[in-house]
Formats: C-alpha cells, structure tokens, sequence
C-alpha cells in the first residue's frame, strides 16, 4: 500500500524508526505515534519508501 501523501510517507519513515530503535517513542506525534503501534515494520517501510514524485503534501479527508 503505497503512501498517499508525503505527510504520510514522513510519518511512516518517524514510526520505522521508532520502532525500529533508532528514534524513542515518546518523541512521536499524531499519525507516527498510532502507525508505530498498529503497522509491522514491513508495511511502514512500504509507506515510508513511497517515491516523493507527484505526491501532495497533504490528502483531504472528507
């Protein structure tokens, strides 16, 4: 499942790290903090490694 936003693939990249004990925990925010806990490594990876190319920096949720 490829990133929609590079808001998105930014915060995957913060939970990999965190998870992958890189970054603390405690030091995420918002989406980070939640993807951290609910998302493998495997699939933050595939978010986080999303090409940049075309994307918007935000999606609007309607």
């Amino acid at each position: 499942m490829p990133a929609k936003s590079r808001s998105q693939q930014k915060a995957a990249g913060a939970a990999l790290a965190a998870k992958r004990g890189e970054r603390k925990k405690s030091a995420l925010k918002g989406a980070s903090r939640e993807m951290v806990e609910t998302m493998s490594e495997a699939e933050l990876e595939e978010l986080a490694s999303t090409p940049r190319k075309g994307k918007p920096e935000k999606v609007d949720r309607h």
